[in-house]
């Protein structure tokens, strides 16, 4: 896998197909419905609990902007993501051009996806900064990958912004 700035956009090339299903995972990996711990990780108060109006405040004003915001993100992200359908049965390296216009959004759906997978699968810290963990035998050692991987798209998009 490569990955460049070109012509106003992120490309990511020779994308393997194991990587391509991961990337095209992103806006499932992001939807915390059905988990209660991803939930409240997204939508956590700004305040201690015993602060009952500010709490009633954030629940009714902020949060479901910020369920629109995550909700548009995401749906940038998926359609960016539909240059890598297709030919399933090929197994040649794809590419990516993410427009630099979508960095912010690709951050937000990509940040999302690992805060839901690390609630989802109760992760601890241990786990999740063990970076020589190998190699993948379960579903969840897939998904503390998949929370590694997206975390090094972050890394790579937030540098690309800096240039």
């Amino acid at each position: 896998m490569e990955i460049c700035r070109r012509k106003g956009a992120i490309e990511i090339s020779e994308l393997d197909p194991f990587l391509a299903e991961l990337l095209r995972q992103i806006p499932a990996s992001a939807n915390p419905d059905g988990a209660p711990a991803a939930e409240q990780r997204l939508f956590s108060s700004p305040t201690s609990r015993k602060q009952t109006d500010t709490c009633k405040e954030w629940k009714l004003y902020v949060e479901p902007e910020l369920r629109r915001l995550f909700q548009s993100a995401t749906q940038t992200v998926a359609a960016d993501l539909e240059q890598l359908n297709g030919n399933e049965k090929s197994l040649a390296n794809r590419t990516l051009r993410i427009p630099s216009k979508h960095a912010d959004a690709w951050l937000s759906a990509l940040n999302q996806a690992r805060l839901v997978i690390v609630a989802k699968n109760n992760f601890t810290e241990n786990e999740l900064n063990d970076h020589f963990r190998s190699p993948i035998g379960s579903r969840r050692d897939l998904s503390l990958f998949q929370v590694n991987f997206y975390g090094f798209l972050q890394e790579f998009i937030l540098r690309e912004l800096e240039d």
